[in-house]
């Protein structure tokens, strides 16, 4: 998944532990030093470096393009009991990924490796936004309303989901979550080809 953490939000330390431990031990596995991982995942050696001690909050987009640098997915980083066989028999609900000042969240429930997709749970509060950055061509997301109404800003226009109806849409463009109500907007989101 290829999503930009909103300004203003904060990614759980929880979260930015687990990926910086993993993207160290995958990249020492293949011998590669952090500036070879950083050219092949097209950031800076700085920024990796911070990533790895668990001290910069990358954005979503970032963790994927590393990720796909080390011939992995993003839920493999993400994911208690993904690739960690010490954590494979824990009680999981879903790693916290994003989260926000107002309590607007994002879940990671679990995910399959072929066909690629990623089953999540998001909880936007009243006035919550989530601007989003395209994923590869090809991408879709599915969106299930569970409670609320969650509003989806493509540029198309936007289009406005009540509880219990769907849409599908391509992620490979610029897209946003917004909810313009006045109770949280909780769905569920299929991403599929990211």
């Amino acid at each position: 998944m290829s999503s930009e953490v909103a300004a203003g939000s904060s990614t759980p330390q929880e979260f930015v532990t687990r990926i910086g431990g993993r993207i160290r031990a995958l990249r020492k596995q293949r011998g590669w030093s952090v500036q070879q991982l950083a050219e092949a995942g097209g950031l800076s050696r700085r920024m990796l470096t911070d990533i790895e001690l668990g001290q910069a909050n990358p954005s979503l987009a970032t963790v994927d393009r590393v990720a796909r640098a080390l011939d992995t997915d993003f839920a493999a980083l993400a994911l208690p009991g993904r690739d960690a066989p010490d954590e494979a028999h824990e009680h999981v609900e879903g790693a916290l990924v994003w989260q926000a000042p107002d309590g607007s969240r994002a879940l990671l429930l679990g995910a399959t490796q072929d066909p690629r997709a990623e089953l999540w749970r998001w909880t936007l509060a009243p006035g919550g936004r989530y601007d989003a950055e395209p994923d590869r061509p090809g991408a879709q997301e599915i969106h299930h309303v569970l409670s609320g109404r969650l509003t989806l800003t493509l540029p198309t226009g936007p289009r406005a989901l009540a509880p219990g109806q769907s849409a599908v849409i391509a992620s490979d463009q610029e897209y946003a979550y917004a909810n313009d109500g006045t109770e949280p907007a909780v769905f569920v989101r299929v991403v599929t080809g990211a």
